[in-house]
């Protein structure tokens, strides 16, 4: 717990007020919703404490053979991705109104965050990503890109028959809506089936990786990656900074603000939250405040995230991406269709070679490879 008084302190910059929120006349969007940061102050730092926070922890179980009982320097994408997916499950089965205080004992919470306790059980354990990462070509104890913690989560997310979520991972750099649709389109015995045109609709945590720059961001990019957290549906941006995974939930002017996963804390085990102990233990899956970087100062490679419970938000959002992120932009963030394009035929072979030429000319930064090896996560 050293070092999230380490981070307080940092923030201060001999302010008696800590530097999460600057004093500004600027919007403060948290996860889609606006905010003033001189008029609503303290609920801005009452949803951010409400966000699931997942840090380093130390005294588990190893995972597998390999002898690992803590995952400080290689887990940080791991946590930031347990954070994104518990978003989801927050939102889902709580709502987003609903607020967290230690006193809290809500048994739809506390089950939501059993479900993330490092024990090899639970079904969004450090264990179970880490070892679902085998299947990606990652060992345990290497580094995770945010496409990688993705595509595990997808997987995971199967065996959660409580919740239902389909978590599609668009790639290419282009959301494709029926594939989604037909993702979501579920039956009538699916637990978290919502009723729809179609029939039942699963809900849905969409993903979409991206790489907005080689080095570092391209400016172009930084209205669309700022919009993505103003829209209803937002859950974030997993990414980070050189040698760092961050989960973004919001922005304040050109700042981005984020979940930091890197304080080692101790394991322990909530149960129903009857001992004081357990309180406490509950308390540390909560950051008391946030932190801020200048976006261009982000890793370019990101993935945006957006929950939709239903139809009817994901057809919303499916417009608001088209009004707001493709339509105004002379460079999208990435392109939204309804059926994904053929595949070229042989005599077409010129032409498509025409096309990504001219494309490399425009956008020189823009990379279709959905691979993380130049995403460096160090520690």
């Amino acid at each position: 717990m050293d070092m999230m008084f380490e981070a307080y302190l940092t923030h201060e910059s001999g302010h008696l007020e800590p530097e999460d929120i600057p004093h500004t006349n600027n919007p403060v969007w948290i996860l889609g919703r606006k905010y003033s940061a001189v008029h609503d102050l303290e609920q801005i730092r009452r949803d951010i404490r409400s966000r699931l926070w997942f840090s380093y922890r130390k005294g588990f179980v190893p995972i597998g053979d390999t002898g690992l009982t803590s995952d400080k320097g290689w887990g940080c994408m791991l946590r930031c991705g347990q954070m994104l997916i518990a978003q989801a499950l927050l939102f889902l089965h709580l709502g987003r109104d609903w607020v967290w205080s230690p006193g809290t004992r809500d048994r739809t919470y506390l089950k939501i965050l059993r479900m993330f306790e490092d024990r090899r059980t639970a079904p969004y354990s450090i264990h179970q990503i880490a070892l679902t990462g085998a299947s990606e070509g990652k060992e345990v104890g290497e580094w995770f890109g945010p496409n990688t913690v993705a595509q595990v989560l997808r997987k995971l997310s199967a065996y959660d028959e409580w919740s239902s979520l389909v978590i599609h991972v668009a790639l290419d750099n282009t959301l494709v809506i029926n594939e989604i649709r037909e993702s979501c389109s579920g039956s009538s015995s699916d637990s978290r089936g919502a009723r729809s045109r179609g029939g039942y609709w699963k809900p849905l945590l969409l993903v979409i990786p991206l790489r907005l720059g080689i080095s570092e961001i391209n400016p172009v990019y930084v209205q669309g990656l700022k919009t993505c957290f103003t829209l209803k549906q937002s859950l974030g941006v997993i990414g980070g900074k050189p040698n760092h995974a961050l989960y973004f939930v919001g922005c304040v002017g050109n700042d981005v603000i984020f979940l930091d996963p890197h304080t080692t804390q101790q394991i322990g085990s909530i149960n129903n939250k009857d001992e004081d102990s357990e309180k406490k233990l509950d308390c540390s899956y909560h950051c008391q405040q946030a932190s801020r970087l200048h976006i261009l100062n982000m890793d370019p490679s990101v993935a945006v995230s957006f929950f939709c419970r239903n139809e009817t938000e994901f057809d919303q959002l499916c417009q608001q991406i088209r009004d707001h992120l493709v339509v105004p932009e002379k460079q999208p963030l990435f392109e939204i269709c309804d059926n994904r394009q053929e595949k070229w035929t042989p005599q077409e072979d010129t032409a498509q070679e025409a096309l990504g030429a001219a494309a490399s000319t425009f956008y020189p930064d823009r990379q279709l490879d959905d691979s993380d090896e130049d995403f460096e996560l160090l520690g």
